[in-house]
């Protein structure tokens, strides 16, 4: 097509001496490099078009992306915990709003303690076809920054980011299975002061998630009991966020409700 623009754009005469041999295009009379030096010049500008069009087309993606996103109920509001409470686990570290967090927006911030310790949801949520996503980084501490208590049609189920000894991820429980003994069982390492992007869906068939758009979660739950690991984590639910031993920060929490399909 590129070649087609160019030949359209140049008379037919000094297009052929562009594209003959030096000695044919003595003979018609052409300077041959002066040629050649416009033919480069049109496809360089050609090529300029099809970037910026590319480029377009990809800012378009995204703004649409963004406007589908755009109706995601947030559950942070910056400034205090709002509709979330600190979770009543014993011996649990204690949760405050640092605004602007290390130079950036404002996170909550969830200390270290003797086990679990972390915040839970205190208002409604939906019990299927919804995603719950968010920001969590670890801070200091060698186990999971990020136990995601979540619904599941009548029960709960946690989305362990971390977990036995820092690197397990994975939905504790499948079938009475944890997060480290299940088909979601994956090895991940989690890196100190750094941002981790995470999504959780959920839906009647599937529990999937994602971090930092990898996906490391695609469970079929459709012939599976799902349930929550045996202990206080039950105290995070409807929806909690949870560490064990283990320093984190969370934000930009929001909540994205499906259409059922």
């Amino acid at each position: 097509m590129r070649n087609y623009l160019v030949r359209a754009l140049l008379p037919c005469g000094l297009f052929a001496a562009a594209c003959a041999s030096p000695a044919c295009a003595q003979n018609a009379g052409v300077d041959i490099a002066k040629a050649q030096q416009t033919v480069t010049e049109i496809a360089r500008l050609l090529d300029g078009i099809a970037a910026r069009n590319a480029s377009g087309t990809r800012n378009v993606a995204g703004t649409v992306a963004a406007m589908a996103a755009s109706d995601a109920e947030s559950l942070f509001d910056g400034v205090s915990l709002g509709g979330w409470k600190k979770t009543d686990f014993r011996g649990g570290g204690a949760v405050h709003i640092e605004s602007g967090f290390r130079g950036g927006p404002p996170a909550i911030v969830v200390d270290a303690g003797t086990s679990l310790s972390g915040i839970t949801w205190t208002k409604d949520m939906p019990r299927t076809n919804y995603e719950i996503s968010l920001e969590s980084m670890k801070i200091d501490g060698l186990d999971f920054m990020c136990g995601l208590t979540f619904p599941v049609a009548a029960s709960h189920a946690s989305l362990i980011l971390g977990g036995w000894g820092g690197n397990v991820v994975g939905i504790s429980s499948l079938d009475d299975h944890d997060a480290s003994e299940n088909e979601t069982t994956l090895g991940m390492p989690f890196a100190k002061d750094r941002w981790y992007r995470v999504r959780m869906r959920v839906t009647p068939a599937k529990l999937e998630a994602w971090i930092d758009d990898k996906k490391i979660v695609d469970a079929d739950i459709s012939s599976k009991k799902v349930s929550l690991r045996f202990g206080e984590i039950s105290k995070s639910t409807p929806l909690g966020l949870a560490t064990y031993q283990t320093k984190a920060a969370y934000r930009n929490i929001q909540l994205h409700k499906l259409d059922a399909k």
